[in-house]
């Protein structure tokens, strides 16, 4: 009983806008094309046992009440209305494999609960359709639903909610994460207070057509590709000391990615 919750990168990343999202809050949209990391991913286990609480093992130094994988837990228990979920969690306990580095712009925290989410769904039978499912990691995460729908490739839009899949292969990529936490938040707000005035969306029209590596070759500007990459740089500026040459950035930081020759 497991399953391998992949990173991604944003091959690009693009803000389209500010709106009120239906929880009443005011929310980024987006349009992006995720692409699933085939070489780097956790494994999220479930391990037999005896025990009184839910129990997560391998994420050390994460509060339980913030972890993805906890909240996770509580949406689908909330939304399937029975105990079926606690009493296989007093029998069983979640054991992660932590490869994905946090605060990373891979993904990490979102691919794990989408995988958790995937996982209870096959082995405990709930029987939630996918749609269902990635609705209700959306609540979760705005880039959950992508996860849930473990499609290889795909353009994400609106709140990262609509998840369109993209036909083409993974692209091997190279990583270097620096020694540097980009926190979303910060990096969405300073985007916010400084950069969003100048979107433009008629600048990257039709980009969502394009296959991963032409589109790569084409712009060829981390900057270009990713809105959330100024913003990354004014709030981290050693961001700009150590960005390698030709490396593109993926989400909100702090991994820089290429794909190998």
């Amino acid at each position: 009983m497991q399953i391998n919750a992949h990173a991604k990168v944003n091959i690009f990343l693009k803000i389209t806008g500010l709106k009120e999202h239906e929880n009443g809050q005011m929310y980024h949209t987006l349009l992006s094309r995720f692409m699933r990391v085939e070489s780097l991913y956790d494994t999220i286990a479930f391990v037999p046992g005896a025990f009184d609480h839910f129990t997560i093992e391998g994420c050390e130094g994460v509060e339980r009440s913030s972890n993805t994988i906890y909240k996770a837990f509580v949406t689908l228990n909330n939304h399937i209305e029975n105990p079926l979920l606690l009493h296989f969690f007093y029998n069983h306990k979640v054991v992660v494999t932590k490869r994905i580095p946090s605060q990373a712009g891979l993904g990490g925290g979102s691919s794990d609960a989408a995988a958790f989410m995937r996982l209870c769904n096959e082995v405990c039978n709930l029987k939630i359709p996918l749609d269902t499912l990635a609705q209700l990691g959306s609540t979760i995460g705005a880039d959950v639903p992508f996860f849930i729908y473990n499609y290889p490739s795909a353009n994400v839009s609106g709140f990262g909610e609509v998840v369109e899949p993209f036909e083409e292969e993974t692209l091997p990529l190279e990583l270097f994460t620096p020694d540097i936490g980009c926190d979303t938040a910060l990096v969405y707000k300073t985007f916010k207070a400084q950069l969003l005035n100048d979107i433009t969306p008629c600048s990257f029209t039709g980009w969502e057509r394009y296959k991963s590596r032409d589109l790569l070759e084409l712009i060829n500007d981390p900057i270009l590709l990713n809105d959330l990459y100024a913003a990354a740089r004014i709030a981290y500026p050693k961001l700009k000391e150590i960005a390698p040459e030709g490396w593109f950035f993926s989400g909100s930081g702090s991994t820089f990615f290429k794909p190998k020759d």
